[in-house]
């Protein structure tokens, strides 16, 4: 069982990659899930419209695309990123690049775990996990940081 971190056409390079692959384990564990394959696959806008399109049947831009292989208790599957789109958002959110991808990337964790966003209520939940669980990085960061 692994957390995978790859890149579709385009020019990035994460940081951090030990750390955020404890983290989604330990974000699985805080909600009853162990993990099985998680794939997160970086890409250009241009991807994942093309992925938006052909799959979802939608037609515009998104920063996010989680395609669940969840198993039971097992969460499983590929959570397509655009770091274009994700770019756009941290600006107009007035938030760090960084910030917003870790936003992003908890977010996919959490459609696997189940969670929805579609309905407002659901968003609003979604909302309130994604902040708890970005808290919980930066617990995880300050005592890597305190053992280095």
């Amino acid at each position: 069982m692994a957390v995978l971190f790859n890149v579709e056409q385009i020019d990035f390079n994460l940081v951090g990659r030990r750390i955020l692959k404890l983290w989604v384990k330990q974000v699985a564990e805080a909600e009853g899930k162990s993990v099985g394959d998680i794939a997160y696959i970086f890409c250009s806008d241009e991807y994942l419209l093309s992925l938006n399109k052909s799959y979802l049947k939608h037609d515009y831009y998104t920063d996010v695309i989680t395609f669940d292989y969840t198993d039971g208790d097992f969460i499983a599957g590929d959570i397509f990123i655009s770091v274009d789109r994700v770019r756009v958002n941290a600006a107009e959110y007035g938030v760090s690049f960084q910030s917003e991808l870790y936003r992003v990337m908890i977010h996919g964790i959490l459609h696997l775990c189940g969670y929805q966003d579609l309905a407002e209520a659901d968003s609003k939940v979604m909302r309130g996990k994604e902040d708890f669980y970005l808290k919980f990085l930066m617990n995880i960061q300050c005592s890597t940081e305190k053992k280095a």
